[in-house]
């Protein structure tokens, strides 16, 4: 307890170095916290993306049933298809006619037998469907191959870009939190040594002097953490009604309250570990 007293007397005498420390851990974990918001949502709609119909097969007008079924057993022997579905040119009148229920004009002539039959497809992975669109499209049954090749790769690249330029952020932030945490607890203890002398002259240990300034760090990459952790959450919560608009049918937000416990049970510990670390730093620095 004398500890914890002792640390907070270190904040309270200094409290626009304190608010200094933790306004820089604060930016460090916005940063962090958004990112993992982005990383989890773009993850959610890879995902969505490859539980839907990726590569659809237009059949020939005279393809056979037998036919189709070849070429589907060969698509399912590559190993890579999670899911396979024929639409049938009835079926496919009957989404034609749903899709076109407010424009009776264009419903007028349209016939069963003027529409293909599909084959639609799904992949485990969506590096994979490059694969099955070749496979697809070198049919001599198919006449057309829809596979929407450039939204699956600009979106690939858009979160292996994000990855990167969010991690060197995160590293560039974190290197930075340390060196003001290392600073400002620097000067906390330059601003002490009359006290810390007469505490070692009578009998105090060089960690019972050290734990104050390293309980101090931990306090500023908690409250840092778990502010940016807030801030970052409203955000999300005040942004997912426009988010959820613009994505339409991608099921991304609202992230579940445990997903967001979980992320803060993350930082609160990175928090604590980069706290502990830039509090060390300067004890060893300026403690001999």
């Amino acid at each position: 307890m004398s500890l914890i007293n002792t640390t907070w007397k270190h904040v309270r005498r200094s409290p626009y170095q304190s608010i200094a420390a933790i306004l820089i851990v604060m930016q460090t974990f916005f940063v962090v916290s958004m990112f993992i918001f982005l990383i989890v949502g773009s993850s959610r709609i890879i995902a969505f993306l490859e539980s839907q119909p990726q590569v659809t097969a237009f059949f020939e007008n005279e393809t056979k049933q037998e036919e189709m079924q070849v070429l589907k057993e060969a698509v399912k022997q590559t190993g890579k298809v999670s899911a396979t579905k024929f639409v049938s040119k009835e079926e496919a009148l009957k989404i034609y006619e749903e899709q076109n229920k407010d424009e009776p004009i264009l419903l007028e002539f349209v016939t069963a037998d003027i529409l293909p039959a599909s084959l639609e497809v799904s992949t485990y992975k969506i590096q994979d469907l490059s694969e099955i669109y070749t496979l697809l499209k070198n049919a001599p049954i198919v006449a057309e191959v829809i596979y929407q090749k450039d939204l699956v790769s600009k979106l690939t690249l858009w979160t292996n870009a994000l990855r990167t330029v969010g991690i060197t952020l995160i590293a560039v932030l974190g290197i930075s939190s340390v060196l003001i945490l290392v600073i400002v607890i620097g000067i906390k203890i330059s601003q002490k040594k009359t006290e810390i002398e007469i505490m070692r002259l009578l009998g105090a240990t060089s960690w019972y002097v050290r734990w104050p300034f390293i309980f101090e760090g931990m306090l500023y990459g908690v409250v840092g953490a778990v502010v940016a952790w807030c801030i970052a959450s409203g955000i999300l919560w005040y942004a997912t009604p426009f988010l959820n608009n613009f994505l339409g049918g991608v099921s991304v937000l609202p992230f579940s309250p445990i997903i967001l416990l979980e992320i803060l049970a993350v930082e609160i510990l990175l928090g604590i570990l980069l706290g502990v670390f830039s509090s060390f730093l300067a004890v060893l620095r300026y403690l001999k």
